[in-house]
């Protein structure tokens, strides 16, 4: 990519590298330090509106943290100006892991005598190759442990560098690790449970015989893709809109608008997954601490795919790369992390005039920009789709490989599933928060609720066969928490009340829920308190900068209650003003032997579609296909 132009353009390397030197400079900060977060510190939305071509006052987003004495430090850093606007203590909290911290931890958990020992009793040997991973400890931690930054660490083996790692988990030895200093507080053993006999291989030089009847199917765009990038602008078809990209989050989009009557119109200022809250079920000793806030706690940034190493994408591609700072404040860029093609989406709109023998039909085509971050054993793809119809869609792909928990010979998981001999899945679910700062036509927009009713019998209702849609206004953060009622046909629209369209009805898009689910631990857990926000499909709240992010700003080791239970309680008033919408996405996951070695893509997301937004189906002018015939064809076999 080109240097920055735009102020919510990425942080480049050289963008990053500067706000090191000069926090290391100003701030005395030694070589031990850990710069945990480098990110953009995105202007308001003012500057962004009103920016013409020159020269932006950048600026960076730092969490440092220190381990000699604990503390964490929030930065502000003018690269621009070249100097260090602001630099805070956040008492009481602990910030994410790094990947950094990640691997040390694993190298020292190797190399401990006690933890030794306890491998020898299992029949593992330092010939075996170890998987060791830093889990954070939540809110597990014991009283007298409290204070100090903690990690938990399930263990895994291979006897060859083939083997799938998860198929042998090293059951019941877990070390508690001070990140800070790299000692293990204390190793507990739960007792020997043999290791699972099968190596879970699934590369394609493993499993057998491969297909041979599998022809070549190619996408072929030969005069090019039909999207124009500029910078980190796209723009495709009537969509224009921004690629941006944090250290936390990934991917993420802003000022999403579409083409209309010759002036871009604003649906979304900016749009991200936030949170993704994964709890698992399994209460056995060696189990019950796995819950994990991967992007809270550990970041998507750093553990984002280089698409170079495997694409899932056809056609003409286009890749953004990304730079990232590393703990030590050095920048690593991760090539092609972010994808950007079109995919022909079968039926768009047809009708069959029966009485004049004339078909209209047209193929629809959708812009995919995504990318996928592995988070050990986990993949997780993220998809977003502008189609031709005004419509915005948000998928998320979970693939890579279930977490696994060792058995004795003949004992059933009773919280999981057998995917393999004496070897167990936990059941688990995924929570996505994604955060949708709204702007419908403008700022000032108002949220309904919307629900079909059958109306009573009656003089309205005669026949018995009358229902209507009822739509009832948020008007404060209480009335907003909401839950999706698919037999009610419920969704929720976002309406811009100044703005009308030619039939005098509200702008508006809607928010159309696909499959979900609610927590299944109980209330009142542990797991239950740190991700409160996955209690509600849907929170809606007044915008404010520092809100970003639905468990708090450092979920890691937060006992719960931060992010949206704690803004929300002040029940602002949120009708009629710059709104945002956290929308929570559950994926429920009993695991099946088929999810073994290797897990098939499971998919769960939503839709925004315009809603009034249009006067009428704005897709009437994409041209028909290339060889449509509008007569007699309907007698064709």
């Amino acid at each position: 990519m080109a240097e920055p132009q735009h102020p919510l353009d990425p942080l480049s390397a050289d963008e990053i590298r500067t706000a090191v030197a000069l926090l290391r400079t100003e701030r005395r900060l030694g070589a031990h330090v850990r710069f945990v977060t480098i990110a953009l510190h995105e202007p308001a939305k003012e500057v962004v509106r009103g920016f013409v071509q020159g020269a932006a006052d950048r600026e960076a987003f730092a969490v440092v943290f220190d381990p000699a004495d604990g503390t964490t430090h929030e930065a502000v850093v003018s690269v621009a100006a070249g100097e260090v606007r602001s630099w805070h203590l956040v008492p009481g909290i602990q910030p994410a892991i790094t990947v950094d911290e990640f691997i040390e931890c694993e190298e020292a958990v190797k190399a401990d005598p006690v933890f030794q020992a306890a491998l020898r009793k299992r029949g593992v040997t330092e010939n075996d190759m170890l998987v060791i991973e830093a889990w954070p400890v939540g809110d597990y931690a014991l009283p007298e442990e409290r204070g100090r930054r903690l990690a938990w660490t399930p263990v895994w083996m291979r006897r060859d560098p083939s083997e799938n790692a998860y198929a042998r988990p090293v059951e019941g030895v877990i070390a508690i690790v001070d990140l800070s200093t790299m000692e293990i507080v204390r190793l507990e053993d739960h007792g020997v449970v043999p290791l699972p006999p099968t190596p879970g291989t699934y590369a394609a030089d493993a499993v057998g015989p491969l297909r041979e009847d599998l022809q070549p199917l190619e996408v072929v765009q030969s005069s090019g893709p039909s999207f124009g990038i500029d910078g980190w602008e796209v723009r495709w078809q009537k969509w224009r809109f921004r690629i941006g990209f944090t250290q936390r989050e990934g991917l993420v989009l802003h000022t999403i608008g579409y083409e209309d009557d010759g002036r871009v119109r604003p649906i979304v200022y900016r749009a991200s997954v936030a949170e993704l809250f994964v709890p698992y079920g399994d209460p056995t000793p060696g189990q019950y601490r796995k819950n994990v806030f991967d992007i809270g706690e550990y970041g998507l940034g750093p553990l984002t795919n280089s698409l170079e190493l495997g694409c899932d994408c056809l056609g003409e591609i286009r890749y953004f790369d990304v730079d990232v700072a590393t703990s030590r404040g050095d920048v690593t860029t991760v090539r092609n992390a972010i994808c950007v093609h079109e995919e022909d989406f079968g039926l768009l709109w047809k009708h069959f005039d029966w009485q004049t023998g004339s078909t209209e039909v047209r193929r629809s085509r959708r812009l995919v920009i995504s990318s996928i971050a592995t988070l050990s054993n986990y993949e997780y793809g993220f998809f977003w789709y502008l189609y031709q119809d005004g419509t915005i869609e948000v998928e998320m792909k979970l693939t890579g490989i279930v977490i696994t928990a060792a058995l004795q010979p003949g004992e059933a998981p009773g919280h999981g599933t057998l995917v393999a001999p004496q070897l167990s899945a936990p059941n688990h679910q995924h929570f996505f928060s994604v955060r949708l700062d709204m702007s419908v036509d403008g700022e000032e927009n108002t949220v309904y609720e919307v629900h079909t009713e059958s109306t009573p019998v009656g003089p309205d209702n005669p026949h018995g066969n009358a229902f209507a849609a009822v739509s009832t206004p948020l008007l404060r953060e209480h009335e907003a928490q909401q839950l999706v009622d698919p037999l009610s046909g419920r969704y929720w629209k976002i309406i811009n009340p100044s703005v009308r369209n030619g039939l005098g009805q509200a702008v508006a898009y809607k928010l159309v829920p696909g499959g979900n689910v609610l927590p299944f631990a109980q209330p009142g857990s542990s797991v239950r308190r740190r991700a409160a926000f996955a209690e509600k499909h849907l929170w809606v709240t007044p915008f404010e900068p520092s809100e970003r992010y639905p468990a708090g700003e450092y979920p890691n080791q937060h006992p719960g209650g931060a992010g949206l239970p704690d803004w929300t309680a002040a029940d602002r008033p949120i009708e009629n003003t710059d709104v945002v919408l956290w929308y929570t996405v559950g994926s429920h996951h009993i695991p099946r032997p088929e999810d073994w070695p290797v897990m098939p893509v499971q998919r769960v997301g939503f839709k925004l579609e315009p809603l009034g937004f249009f006067d009428q189906n704005p897709s009437l002018d994409v041209p028909p296909p290339h060889g449509h015939m509008h007569h007699h064809d309907h007698h064709r076999h």
